[in-house]
């Protein structure tokens, strides 16, 4: 069998003279035939740094070229070798071009019949430029022409005609072209000539500028909410939005002339500001609405001042505050010993003075407007100190040995009071804290005469009584000595009264005929 063997031969894609544009992407592709295993390397003529990625294949390699700059205006040269002997280059040449986009009218300053004006034309990013022409005309009329042949720019450039002139009352309303034409031979390439043209208005505005509410300027909370800037202005001119804070800055919102919002909370409400701008006419127009979100009362709070507890005879200002549109009308009720509320005020601030304990209770703030109300409570309490002690001594003050004392005592107070015997004027100082609210003086004897100091106390104050016991004789079995037990009872207005004795009976306290408290009880400060 005869079979056919292919030449070794390389080719490079596009075969023919590449016109590239400045900043788009390039690839040229190496590829070979006849050669199983071929080694790529590219270069340029004049040895120029390549200007982009080389990329080798089994049988193709690339260079790519992205974006596309004036470093890669040469001729590039590919070189394939297969094995160590055969050898074969290609060369092809990149020429290069930018007309990326239309020309670029301005005029100014504002046009206006029988005032000099300005036009000028921009021709962006051309190469190369020489070759640029650049024509101004008024409708079908030509104003202006102008070349660059002497240009000797290597690089892209922006390219600028200037002509000024003086518009008639005829001339609003026809068209002024900028034509640009890069006319640049054996080049193939769309577009040579780009066009933009212009209609010569007369500017004037802003004017008339209003704001239109849509549903209104009132929607209740989380109705949509859509403000339209409406004016009169040529060129259109810049809209920007801003609302007037509480402190009285102004908060920048969006530069369009539709300001949306899907939800609208109550802290939207505001002074909303339409700023119109002409920036040729150089004036300035604005507009202004009020917006007021409607809902009920809410995030109602009570504070109080100093605190809600407070002393007996202090002041206490209680102050309630809601959000809410129309703005909440507050009042205050106070629950009855029946448990209903009853008004008794009707403002944010509630002031008590000279507070007495009658005025302690529950106290409720009630935000009401026409789409809602909401009520917040806050418990008082009015703190006094023990008064109105009475302490009665059963049988008297001067007993018999042998007797039994008891002691009781009421009093009114709040907190309720916490109270302590003390038995005064011996060595060792005896504090006796109430059990179970009472105090009893069980088989007193001689030793237990003397000046006794009952102790009412609460968080806010305390009260002190003194008692004089005397104890005189004996009433039976003269050998033995009974110890004694003090228990002490007291009953407040707040508390239910508690009448608990406690009844200590030890026979191990007999010392000689004598009673020891402090060995009795073991109590020692």
């Amino acid at each position: 069998l005869l079979i056919a063997v292919k030449a070794f031969e390389i080719e490079i894609i596009p075969a023919n003279r590449i016109v590239a544009q400045i900043g788009k992407r390039l690839i040229l592709t190496c590829n070979t035939t006849g050669c199983a295993s071929p080694s790529f390397s590219w270069r340029t003529q004049m040895d120029n740094p390549l200007g982009g990625i080389v990329n080798n294949h089994r049988t193709y390699s690339t260079l790519t070229m992205n974006p596309v700059s004036i470093v890669n205006s040469h001729a590039y040269v590919c070189t394939v070798f297969c094995g160590e002997k055969e050898k074969k280059e290609k060369s092809i040449k990149v020429e290069l071009y930018s007309f990326p986009s239309d020309p670029i009218i301005e005029i100014s300053p504002s046009l206006v019949a029988g005032e000099p004006a300005t036009v000028i034309c921009k021709i962006p990013d051309v190469y190369p430029s020489h070759h640029l022409e650049v024509l101004l005309k008024k409708e079908e009329q030509v104003l202006h022409e102008e070349n660059f042949y002497e240009d000797d720019s290597t690089n892209t450039e922006t390219k600028t005609v200037t002509y000024s002139f003086n518009p008639t009352a005829e001339d609003i309303g026809k068209e002024i072209s900028c034509v640009a034409r890069l006319p640049l031979p054996n080049m193939d390439f769309e577009p040579k000539e780009r066009v933009t043209s212009q209609k010569l208005n007369a500017n004037f505005g802003p004017q008339n500028t209003i704001i239109t509410a849509s549903p209104s300027n009132s929607p209740m909370e989380g109705d949509p909410l859509k403000l339209t800037c409406v004016t009169e202005s040529n060129p259109q001119p810049q809209i920007v939005w801003s609302k007037h804070l509480s402190d009285e800055s102004i908060q920048h919102l969006i530069e369009n002339n539709v300001l949306s919002i899907p939800r609208a909370h109550f802290t939207d409400s505001g002074l909303y500001i339409c700023e119109v701008i002409n920036l040729v006419t150089n004036k300035t127009e604005k507009a202004t609405v009020d917006i007021v979100i409607q809902d009920g009362p809410k995030n109602t709070m009570i504070s109080v001042i100093p605190a809600t507890a407070v002393k007996e005879g202090e002041t206490v200002t209680m102050k309630c505050t809601s959000s809410g549109s129309p703005a909440p009308v507050i009042s205050w009720k106070k629950k009855t010993a029946t448990g209903e509320s009853e008004k008794i005020f009707q403002d944010a601030t509630l002031t008590i003075q000279n507070i007495k304990s009658q005025d302690l209770g529950l106290y409720e703030c009630e935000a009401y407007n026409q789409f809602g109300k909401e009520e917040k409570a806050v418990e008082l309490l009015v703190q006094v100190p023990p008064q109105n002690v009475t302490v009665l001594v059963y049988p008297s003050e001067n007993v018999k040995e042998g007797e039994t004392v008891t002691i009781t005592c009421s009093t009114y107070s709040n907190p309720p009071s916490q109270m302590v015997l003390k038995k005064v004027h011996q060595e060792k100082e005896i504090i006796l804290p109430s059990v179970n609210g009472t105090f009893i003086l069980y088989n007193v004897t001689k030793n237990d005469t003397g000046r006794y100091l009952l102790d009412v106390f609460n968080e806010v104050g305390n009260n002190i009584k003194v008692i004089e016991i005397a104890v005189v004789g004996r009433l039976e079995k003269p050998d033995q000595m009974i110890p004694l037990i003090i228990a002490f009872s007291c009953v407040t207005a707040i508390a239910v009264p508690v009448v608990a004795i406690l009844i200590y009976v030890s026979r191990k306290a007999k010392l000689n005929g004598s009673y020891s408290l402090v060995k009795a009880l073991r109590l020692k400060v």
